[in-house]
C-alpha cells in the first residue's frame, strides 16, 4: 500500500486538492445563492438543490472547460511546435522518441494493446491524448451552456424578462464573454510557464531544466 501511495502520489494529491476546493466552492456558492435569493425575497434551497441549480453547474464547468481546452491544445501544439531553451518542447535537432512510428513496436510484448493490435484501434491510440482532453472540453462546454441557460432564465424570472433555450444562451454575449474571460487566462498561463522556463529554473521539477542547464538548452536535455 505504502509504494502505491508512493507511485501516484502526484495524482493521489491533485484530486485531493481539487475534491476539497470543490466543495469549498459548493459550499461559498451555496451560500451567496441564498443570499441573492433572500434579497429577491424567495426561500433559501438545500445544500443537495443547490448542487443542481444552474448557479452551481455553470459555475463548475465553464473553469473546467478552459482547463481541459488549454491542456488539448497544448498538447497538440507541442507536438507541432518548438520553443528554443524550453524544457516544455521538443529538442530542435529533429524528430525524437515521441515520434517514433509505433508500428515498428508491434511485437514488443510490453507494448500497450492498441499497438500491438494496430490497425484503426492504434490510428486512435496514437493521438488519444488530445482527444480524450478535447473531448472532455467538448462535455464541459455543453454542461457550461446548459447550466448557463438555467441560470440565466432563473435570472430572467425574478427581474420578469423572459427565458431562452439552451441553444438560444449561445447567442447570448454571457456566455461567450464567460467562456473568453477563462480561455484567455488559461492560454497566458501556460504562455507565460514555456517562457520563463527558458530562464529560470526550479530544482526537482521535471518541468524545469536542471539548474545548471544553459538557457539555450531545448527539451528535457
Amino acid at each position: 500500500m505504502r509504494r502505491r501511495l508512493r507511485e501516484n502520489g502526484l495524482a493521489l494529491v491533485l484530486f485531493g486538492i481539487f475534491a476539497v476546493v470543490l466543495v469549498g466552492q459548493s459550499l461559498a456558492g451555496w451560500a451567496a445563492y441564498n443570499a441573492e435569493e433572500r434579497d429577491h425575497g424567495q426561500p433559501p434551497v438545500g445544500y443537495a438543490r443547490y448542487l443542481t441549480t444552474g448557479h452551481f453547474v455553470e459555475a463548475v464547468f465553464e473553469n473546467w472547460e478552459s482547463e481541459f481546452l488549454q491542456m488539448g491544445a497544448y498538447v497538440v501544439l507541442t507536438a507541432l511546435l518548438v520553443q528554443k531553451g524550453s524544457p516544455e518542447s521538443k529538442g530542435l535537432g529533429g524528430p525524437e522518441a515521441v515520434d517514433a512510428d509505433p508500428r515498428a513496436h508491434r511485437r514488443d510484448k510490453d507494448a500497450p494493446w492498441p499497438v500491438r493490435r494496430g490497425g484503426r484501434a492504434l490510428r486512435l491510440y496514437e493521438h488519444s491524448l488530445s482527444l480524450a482532453l478535447l473531448a472532455l472540453f467538448a462535455a464541459s462546454f455543453a454542461l457550461h451552456v446548459a447550466g448557463g441557460a438555467a441560470a440565466y432564465n432563473h435570472e430572467q424570472a425574478l427581474h420578469g424578462g423572459d427565458p431562452v433555450s439552451v441553444l438560444g444562451f449561445l447567442a447570448t454575449p454571457q456566455l461567450w464573454f464567460q467562456s473568453l474571460q477563462n480561455w484567455q487566462s488559461e492560454f497566458l498561463s501556460v504562455g507565460v510557464l514555456v517562457a520563463l522556463s527558458v530562464y529560470l529554473r526550479e530544482r526537482g521539477s521535471p518541468e524545469s531544466k536542471p539548474v545548471h542547464a544553459p538557457h539555450r538548452q531545448t527539451g528535457e536535455g
